[in-house]
C-alpha cells in the first residue's frame, strides 16, 4: 500500500482501525523532509500491512499542534493505538527497517500492563 494522506478529520478513524501506524510529519519547505521521503514512501510498498501515513504540519498545524511537533520530519508510531515511538530527525533505510521490526516484535499486553502500573 502507499502512504495516505493523514488530516485532522481522518486521524481518528485511522489510528483506530488497530495495527501499527506510522507517521511522517512534514511540510513542503523541509529539505530533510524531502530527503526521506523516498525512504517512507519504499517502506510503504513493502510493508503493506501497515498503514504509514504523511501528515503535512503546514495544512495540518492543529495535529501538529496536538502532537507538540517541534522538529521535522519527525516520525511516530502507533500500535494499537497507543503511541509507542516518537522520534525528530530523518531514518535511513536500515533504520527505519529496525523500528517496523521493534514494532512487530512489540508485545502490547505488556506496554498495556506498564501503563495501567504507572496509572495506578
Amino acid at each position: 500500500m502507499a502512504t495516505i494522506n493523514i488530516t485532522g478529520s481522518s486521524f481518528n478513524e485511522t489510528v483506530d482501525k488497530g495495527g501499527i501506524v506510522i507517521l511522517d510529519f512534514w511540510a513542503e519547505w523541509c529539505g530533510p523532509c524531502k530527503m526521506f521521503g523516498p525512504t517512507f514512501e519504499a517502506a510503504a510498498l513493502k510493508h503493506t500491512d501497515i498503514v504509514f501515513g504523511k501528515i503535512n504540519t503546514e495544512e495540518e498545524q492543529e495535529l501538529a499542534g496536538h502532537f507538540q511537533i517541534r522538529s521535522i520530519p519527525t516520525l511516530m508510531a502507533l500500535k494499537d493505538g497507543i503511541i509507542v515511538f516518537n522520534q525528530a530527525g530523518a531514518m535511513m533505510p536500515a533504520q527505519l527497517e529496525e523500528l517496523i521490526k521493534a514494532l512487530r516484535d512489540l508485545d502490547m499486553e505488556k506496554v498495556k500492563a506498564d501503563i495501567a502500573a504507572q496509572e495506578d
